[in-house]
This record gives C-alpha cells, sequence and structure tokens, in this order.
C-alpha cells in the first residue's frame, strides 16, 4: 500500500512559477517509478513527467524544457517545479506512483490555474 498526498498548486499567472510536492507513505520501496498526470479541462488525463528510482526523467513534449521532475534522495518527496507557467498548463495534476508497468497508487490531485 501507498498513500499519496499532492500539495503546491494554486492560482499563478501567465510566465509565474510554482512548485508541486508529493508526499508518500506505506510500502514506499516498491515504488519503481514516480509520476506527475494532469487533467485539463476538455482533455484528456496525460502523463507529464515521471523519474525512476535510478533517477531517469521523461516529460510530456508539452512542458519539457519548463518542468522539472525532482526527488529528494529517496523516491518520495517526488517535486515537480513548473516553470514559464501557461493557461494552457491550467489543470488538476496527480501525482502517481507505479510497481511495474502501470501507475496503480494516485493522490487526490491538486489544482492548478494560470491566468493570462
Amino acid at each position: 500500500q501507498v498513500q499519496l498526498v499532492e500539495s503546491g498548486g494554486g492560482l499563478v499567472q501567465a510566465g509565474g512559477s510554482l512548485r508541486l510536492s508529493c508526499a508518500a507513505s506505506g510500502s514506499i520501496y516498491s515504488i519503481n517509478a514516480m509520476a506527475w498526470h494532469r487533467q485539463a479541462p476538455g482533455k484528456q488525463r496525460e502523463l507529464v513527467a515521471r523519474i525512476t528510482r535510478r533517477g531517469m526523467t521523461n516529460y510530456a513534449d508539452s512542458v519539457r524544457g519548463r518542468f522539472t521532475i525532482s526527488r529528494d534522495n529517496a523516491e518520495t518527496p517526488t517535486y515537480l517545479q513548473m516553470n514559464s507557467l501557461k493557461p494552457e498548463d491550467t489543470a488538476v495534476y496527480y501525482c502517481a506512483s507505479a510497481t511495474t508497468y502501470e501507475y496503480d497508487h494516485w493522490g487526490q490531485g491538486t489544482q492548478v490555474t494560470v491566468s493570462s
């Protein structure tokens, strides 16, 4: 069992920055990868960024160069530093963990709203 809780969302102006945090508890050493997903109005949920246990990272094309996923010397806490935010980044952001090939634990989500 893994429990995930996101924090750090809020309302920012375009061009601003936010840092999201994902705190994990439970069987955290069973986690193979941590990721951030988002669900924007009128869009399907998408993978934003992920980081593996060994520190390899991947990013969606839409956020590459602006967002950075990182962690302290553990699988959690996991952070998503979001810079140069755009209105199209507005979404509910979810932290998720994967044991093997699927994200089987999810946080409750945190709202990020970027105004023009």
